[in-house]
């Protein structure tokens, strides 16, 4: 379903926990981190496509999350014609997306990246809001960063104790993790205050290029 333009309507997903981290999944048999995103099926509304891709991609339901804000409107990327099908190409531009922040609601353990039989990521961990994008394929930076900048004036207030200013300490907002901490260093997008947590599964954490995935995602989104 493309727009007289040659974009597809998509939703995007910023996944906060209670410590305003968003949650950040590794594309499958790749070393491309991203957020949850999927296409507008015909017929479905934004919120109602965000809700299933949740589930399809992060294995959560509504009663886990709580909508926090939405972007106003459409953000846009292109993908460049090297990742498009070559029978689409010339009327399949890219992408359109509606991103929504979302509050978990749930716990981590609620999180199962193998909800459906086609999963879109075999990792997830929780990273700072503002990570660094370099581990995002280049062509989508654009919109994370607008999306990012565009949301974050609806995040939610942390409370920080002051037990640790009595106690002589100062509060510990990020664990910077060193060449000897858990997982591979290309695998990491940054600023992590937590592991990488792997899906039960078999599946080699070694694969193609970001670009070889991407391809497919592009060419049949989803």
């Amino acid at each position: 379903m493309l727009d007289r333009e040659g974009f597809r309507p998509n939703v995007g997903i910023i996944l906060l926990n209670h410590r305003n981290e968003v949650f950040w999944g590794k594309r499958i048999r790749t070393h491309s981190w991203q957020f949850p995103q999927g296409g507008i099926n015909y017929g479905e509304t934004p919120e109602q496509a965000m809700y299933r891709e949740l589930h399809e991609e992060v294995g959560l339901v509504p009663e886990h999350v709580r909508i926090i804000a939405r972007t106003r409107d459409w953000l846009r990327y292109e993908v460049p014609d090297h990742f498009i099908r070559r029978d689409a190409r010339g009327h399949y531009r890219g992408q359109k997306q509606i991103w929504f922040l979302l509050q978990l609601l749930g716990r981590d353990s609620d999180m199962n990246l193998r909800a459906t039989n086609h999963p879109e990521f075999d990792a997830w961990r929780w990273n700072e809001y503002w990570v660094p994008l370099d581990a995002v394929i280049e062509f989508k930076r654009g919109v994370y960063e607008n999306a990012l900048t565009e949301l974050a004036r609806y995040l939610p207030r942390i409370n920080h104790h002051n037990r640790y200013l009595r106690s002589g300490m100062r509060p510990q907002h990020g664990r910077q993790e060193g060449p000897t901490g858990e997982g591979h260093a290309e695998e990491r997008p940054g600023g992590a205050d937590s592991r990488t947590r792997a899906a039960p599964t078999s599946a080699s954490p070694a694969g193609p290029h970001p670009s070889a995935d991407t391809q497919g995602q592009e060419a049949q989104p989803d």
